[in-house]
């Protein structure tokens, strides 16, 4: 073996450098051709990515393995990864044939990125970086516009090699698109009509209903108000409008005003809809519900402040899911106590919960990034605005004429009735989970020494072993076998033997209250202990602690005189990796206790030593 290293060694190096070889062609092969007429090109079917979990690592780093496997292409084509640690690099090979269009515009179709470097390395060597994200002050980006954007030199017929590293708190997305100046002036000027389009009925909506809640003075209408102004400003920070319009120069606004604006909006919603559902008279318990949803969201207002982007705003981004289900809860109850005004805010609610549900989809990875997908947002909002437009002048048409005494008293009794009823169900049902809760843990205890038993260690044992298999981490078991139990039995009757199996299994306990391990009584007077991360050396000083803290004393007995008891210790590490079945290594230890015994007992043994 030791002659045969030496040519191994020549062997990998020889198959790692044409490896190395075939990197460029293989690389050479995935490169973009821009033909003539074309204006835009997404790059995501097309790029290939690497992702730096730990973010350390250097642009010299990322070319060395741009071409290797360490950069795949997107999953399916989807940009969109959801919350994620570290960083990103992207990398794509271009070739300009339009020698008619040597300038082009790299666009991220996603506004909230923090930190994006891009590196363009031309094909004598010479490398040029550029720095964007909303990190930086809206003002230095190429063009001024609401998504980060970089202005590309690519010579007609060189081939270029684009690498851009994108490191953010927001949800990691990286749609790119290549484009002319051209074909981006006809997209930029559509897209702002859009938006524009979106807020001009935003806020004819807004000042409409200013004038109604002036003249009636109906809460609603405020809560509406508030609603509208404070979901647009969600949309404005999303879009990437705010930056570029409301603080241009405050990066740290820019990094806040998503999970303010979000916090903010569903005050409003919440509010509005406790109001308008009337659940104050309707729903007493789920008006209590909304009002603590909003003090949460108020709360998650302050920590916006203070609390670091990547944490606050996927927190804030799973309760928009849940408030949005509550309140599509609320509105249901109410159309089920036949409430009319509910069916037209169930129904723009609906529309809101598609499109808001399929953004925060998008912003966790869960689902491709469409023009759908993307603006749905904004699409289900502005029928939303509208319905609820309609809705609040239903309402109060409907309270004008209804006889309010008569229906509020008649449903404050009927509501007592369900709030008893209902709270009778839930005792009964807390009370049957509870329990099922003791009956659950009883089923995994061992009723002698209150120690898990032998079918539960089998799940946790099989759990651990995966855990440290998929960690690279051993695992070491030790078996553990009072010795000359039968005799303490023969001598002193069974009462004095439980006694004595109780107090071993304290002991036992005890001596492992510094490690995290699984003990369980296996059965008769065996135990089995799994130590997770846990070498040999480590185990044995382990299983020598135990050995000692059950010989230590004798035994006390409440049935008979104190009894003393010795052990002996089978000791087996699982190597990451060759153990898969945790009943090949319970019959290795097992072999390392029969080790012990053959060894004159109250001592511990391993299973390279039983070997």
């Amino acid at each position: 073996m030791i002659i045969a290293r030496p040519w191994m060694a020549w062997i990998a190096f020889v198959f790692v450098a044409l490896l190395a070889a075939a990197g460029p062609a293989a690389a050479a092969a995935d490169v973009i051709e821009l033909s003539p007429g074309t204006g835009e090109l997404a790059l995501s079917p097309h790029v290939t990515y690497l992702h730096d979990t730990d973010g350390r690592d250097t642009v010299q780093d990322a070319w060395a393995r741009v071409g290797t496997d360490a950069f795949a292409p997107l999953p399916g084509g989807n940009p969109a990864f959801g919350f994620q640690d570290g960083a990103f690099w992207v990398h794509a090979r271009v070739v300009n044939r339009d020698p008619d269009e040597p300038r082009w515009l790299l666009v991220q179709t996603y506004p909230l990125s923090d930190h994006l470097d891009l590196y363009l390395r031309y094909p004598d060597g010479r490398v040029v970086h550029h720095a964007g994200g909303d990190t930086l002050p809206f003002g230095q980006r190429a063009i001024r516009y609401r998504h980060p954007n970089f202005l590309l030199d690519l010579p007609d017929g060189q081939p270029v090699d684009i690498l851009l590293r994108v490191q953010s708190q927001s949800s990691m997305q990286l749609p790119l698109v290549l484009y002319t100046p051209g074909a981006f002036t006809e997209l930029s000027r559509d897209a702002q009509f859009a938006i524009g389009l979106y807020y001009g009925i935003l806020v004819a909506l807004f000042f409409y209903n200013l004038v109604l809640w002036l003249v009636l003075r109906d809460a609603s209408y405020f809560w509406y108000l508030f609603h509208i102004g404070a979901f647009g400003l969600v949309l404005f920070c999303l879009n990437g409008l705010g930056f570029e319009y409301l603080w241009p120069d405050n990066t740290w606004l820019a990094d806040k005003s998503v999970p303010l604006s979000i916090s903010l909006a569903l005050i409003g919603m919440h509010q509005f809809a406790r109001v308008f559902l009337g659940l104050h008279e309707r729903w007493p318990l789920g008006n209590r519900v909304s009002i603590v949803a909003i003090a949460a969201f108020v709360c998650f207002g302050i920590a916006a402040v203070f609390v670091p982007y990547r944490l606050i705003t996927p927190a804030v981004s799973l309760a928009v899911l849940a408030s949005i289900v509550w309140i599509t809860v609320a509105s249901i109850d109410s159309v089920r106590k036949r409430y009319a005004p509910a069916r037209l805010f169930l129904l723009s609610w609906a529309m809101f919960l598609a499109g808001t549900a399929v953004f925060t989809l998008v912003a966790f990875g869960m689902i491709p990034k469409t023009f759908f997908t993307e603006y749905g947002v904004q699409l289900g909002s502005a029928l939303e605005m509208l319905f609820l437009s309609v809705a609040l002048s239903y309402r109060y048409a409907a309270l004008r004429n209804e006889n309010g005494r008569i229906v509020r008293e008649a449903n404050v009794r009927l509501e007592r009735e369900v709030a008893e009823r209902t709270q009778e169900l839930r005792g009964t049902l807390e009370q049957l989970e509870q329990a099922h809760a003791r009956l659950h843990e009883s089923s995994r205890l061992d009723g002698l020494t209150g120690l898990c038993n032998r079918s539960h260690f089998h799940d946790a044992f099989e759990r651990l072993l995966l855990e440290c298999n998929a960690e690279r981490r051993p695992l070491s078991l030790l078996m553990v076998d009072l010795d000359h139990f039968k005799s303490i039995n023969d001598a002193h009757g069974h009462l004095v033997g439980d006694d004595v199996l109780r107090a071993a299994a304290q002991r036992i306990g005890t001596a492992l209250r510094p490690h995290e391990a699984l003990l369980a009584r296996f059965g008769g007077e065996e135990f089995v202990i799994v130590l997770p991360r846990t070498d040999l050396h480590g185990a044995v000083a382990v299983a020598e602690a135990v050995r000692r803290a059950i010989a230590a004393a004798p035994c006390d007995s409440q049935h008979g005189p104190p009894v003393r008891v010795s052990a002996s210790v089978g000791v087996h590490t699982v190597v990451p990796g060759t153990v898969d079945d945790i009943e090949d290594a319970l019959q290795v230890a097992d072999q390392a206790l029969y080790a012990a015994k053959a060894n004159g007992r109250d001592c511990v043994r391993t299973s390279i030593s039983a070997a």
